[in-house]
């Protein structure tokens, strides 16, 4: 099975390189399942019911998100009415939505996502160790094919979980610092890792955003309104390869496709 992630999708810019690019990706490799991180699809900050649409309808099959994703209010509409939507599956018990779901596509084996957030220097959430050890026994016992968002500010904190992890699931990729890893391997056990895929959006700025209000914000230490930048999109990724009767990963590559000039 070919599988495609894509990076944090930032403002209008990211979703129109998911629906330009999607399609010539998905002949490229001959993808047939996508996973994209959504949490700062909506104007750079958090996932709309508009967005979400927006997103699915360019043929995603599953969105994750993570600390960014309380941004909008319609976020608990969307959490309550669209399993395929994923928050975190650390946060508390009670708290709105789901952190995993197996979905099964016609042709296809199922195939399990995960959703997990981690605590250095992020909100003291549920262990992500903890949790994603149940989450996956769960998900083992319906399929072998299981995909792991880990959305942590600290490499070592996801790295780890890599290796937590090694023979349990299929993949673990990273997201949240928006700046694309050149670590992609396969461990021992069979489980690719990417410490982190990139974001999906404009590049000629800082992390999605405008550079002049950034660089401001750090020179003055003032607020400022970091505006979505709209130069240099590209859509940035990985797609994995995956043996379908046991869940081991072939290969993982990364993708790193610009959105070409109107």
């Amino acid at each position: 099975m070919k599988l495609l992630f894509i990076g944090d999708i930032v403002g209008e810019p990211g979703r129109r390189a998911v629906k330009r690019l999607l399609p010539l990706l998905r002949e490229r490799h001959g993808l047939q399942f996508v996973i994209a991180n959504g949490e700062n699809s909506a104007g750079g900050a958090g996932i709309t019911i508009g967005t979400a649409k927006d997103i699915f309808e360019s043929g995603v099959d599953v969105m994750t998100s993570g600390d960014h994703l309380w941004d909008q209010r319609e976020i608990t509409q969307l959490l309550e009415h669209e399993p395929r939507l994923l928050r975190p599956a650390n946060y508390p018990a009670g708290v709105v939505g789901q952190g995993s779901i197996v979905i099964r596509k016609p042709g296809l084996p199922p195939v399990g996502v995960l959703d997990l957030q981690g605590r250095t220097f992020m909100a003291p959430l549920e262990n992500p160790f903890t949790v994603a050890e149940s989450e996956v026994e769960k998900l083992r016992a319906q399929t072998p094919i299981i995909f792991v968002d880990i959305h942590a500010e600290a490499t070592s904190e996801k790295i780890a979980l890599g290796w937590f992890l090694d023979g349990k699931v299929s993949a673990i990729v990273g997201t949240h610092t928006h700046v694309q890893t050149a670590d992609e391997r396969i461990l021992p056990g069979g489980t690719a890792c990417l410490t982190d895929a990139g974001f999906t959006g404009g590049h000629g700025g800082v992390l999605g955003r405008e550079w002049v209000p950034v660089v401001e914000r750090y020179r003055k230490q003032t607020p400022q309104r970091f505006g979505v930048c709209e130069t240099d999109v590209k859509l940035c990724g990985c797609v994995v390869d995956i043996d379908e009767d046991t869940g081991r990963a072939r290969s993982i590559v990364r993708v790193n496709e610009a959105l070409p000039a109107d």
